[in-house]
């Protein structure tokens, strides 16, 4: 039996879902322990792509229970379009393979609102670059203590009482602009409606893991977004509202620290930033958009054109400390085929100083320059090689260089998109 945790190493988008998809086949139970419809998970099976918001990607696997932890905010009309777009693909998801923990907190239809009034009001160079799917407002109240969870949907009055008393906040915040009040009536009878459809999935999720932990299940706790997008530990405030390091599964979910056996920190073998925000290693040039083109760098939630560089040894060092990864899985290693030099960065310089780690102040991250080191590229293709031993001797001297600047080992190198194109060298949930 074994718990292990997968997160982002850099800004997210390094390819958690194949990471998650594969070591499911390992695990018993599949938990989200963080974030929202902000995130998107993308992996390709049998040549089929798939896209997961909110329900782990573990889902694919149908002898698998998947888990929505307390640490989630969640949209329940993106939840049941995930549930009817896999039904559609013959996947039917039934409370005996999905709980939704009875603590999470709803995305209410005026999270939305104050979500995108917010940043419309950030002067340029100085906005989020946030989704606008209310994942900020909705954290926010939940801190405020005046958020509703989802739980509080099986208690009809109570759920009137805690809307009411929002509508009547939330109109005077707004303003009565715009489309013009909220209507408690309207949203009132839309969640009455998907509480219908949502009743039988809510649980109290920290007991149902705590019964498979002590029964010897193994479980593997999915994160979104990546270190340096976390509310505490990120490049704030380009970051999102929730805790994405390893210690937001505990929080998250319900489960306590001393039962985590490892942490995976999934990290592109190259950086990627959707949005605004720092990007100390950021490529202007041709080789940007060479990479962004041949990684076909687009967010899977936006669909945003992500901003593309070399990779970053001090992020990468930084979230081997934030999150204690014990290995590492190398992604996306394929697309840096055809580079005659590839570039890391060791340190940053600020003026005269030298940095080891990312500066809290975002005024002096914007000030960064890069230290690189180079390594020479590889122009053999590696999409299909399947042991490590066969790989270009460049790749393989770029992948140590990784390992020796983290001083944690690769685990998992993917090589490609699909399932197969991966090179597992250990597997977590050996002990």
């Amino acid at each position: 039996m074994a718990n292990v945790v997968v997160v982002g190493t850099q800004w997210g988008d390094e390819g958690k879902g194949k990471i998650v998809d594969l070591l499911t086949g390992y695990a018993d139970y599949v938990v989200r322990f963080q974030g929202g419809n902000n995130a998107g998970h993308t992996l390709v099976v049998d040549g089929e792509k798939f896209v997961f918001h909110l329900i782990p990607s573990g889902i694919l696997n149908k002898d698998k229970k998947c888990f929505i932890g307390n640490g989630v905010v969640l949209d329940p009309v993106v939840l049941l379009d995930e549930m009817a777009g896999l039904a559609a693909k013959d996947l039917t998801v039934t409370p005996e393979r999905l709980s939704v923990s009875e603590n999470t907190h709803l995305i209410m239809p005026y999270h939305k609102q104050l979500d995108l009034s917010s940043e419309a009001q950030m002067e340029e160079g100085k906005k989020i670059g946030t989704t606008g799917r209310g994942i900020g407002p909705c954290y926010g109240d939940k801190i405020l203590r005046k958020g509703i969870k989802v739980g509080e949907l099986r208690d009809e009055e109570l759920f009137k009482d805690k809307l009411r008393d929002n509508i009547r906040e939330k109109n005077l915040i707004l303003g009565n602009g715009g489309s013009g009040p909220l209507s408690f009536d309207e949203i009132y009878g839309q969640f009455m409606g998907y509480a219908e459809k949502l009743i039988p999935f809510i649980k109290n999720v920290s007991v149902e893991l705590d019964k498979g932990r002590r029964a010897g299940k193994n479980i593997l706790f999915e994160g979104a977004q990546g270190t340096q997008l976390d509310i505490d530990h990120g490049t704030y405030p380009f970051v999102t509202s929730s805790n994405t390091v390893s210690g937001g599964a505990c929080i998250g979910s319900g489960i306590g620290p001393v039962y985590i056996d490892a942490v995976v920190g999934i990290l592109k073998a190259y950086t990627t930033r959707v949005g605004e925000g720092p990007f100390p290693t950021e490529l202007f040039d041709n080789t940007g958009e060479e990479i962004q083109k041949k990684g076909g760098e687009f967010g899977a939630t936006t669909g945003r054109k992500r901003r593309c560089g070399w990779l970053d040894g001090v992020v990468a060092r930084d979230a081997v400390r934030l999150n204690g990864i014990t290995g590492l899985a190398l992604t996306k290693l394929d697309v840096l085929r055809g580079q005659e030099t590839l570039k890391i960065a060791t340190s940053y310089r600020d003026g005269d100083e030298e940095l080891f780690a990312m500066p809290g102040n975002i005024r002096q991250t914007s000030r960064l320059q890069p230290v690189y080191e180079e390594v020479s590229g590889w122009a053999e293709e590696i999409d299909q090689v399947a042991s490590v031993d066969d790989l270009p001797a460049k790749a393989r001297d770029y992948i140590k260089r990784i390992e020796e600047i983290t001083e944690t080992p690769a685990n998992i190198i993917s090589v490609g998109p699909g399932r197969e194109q991966t090179i597992m060298l250990k597997n977590p949930f050996e002990k």
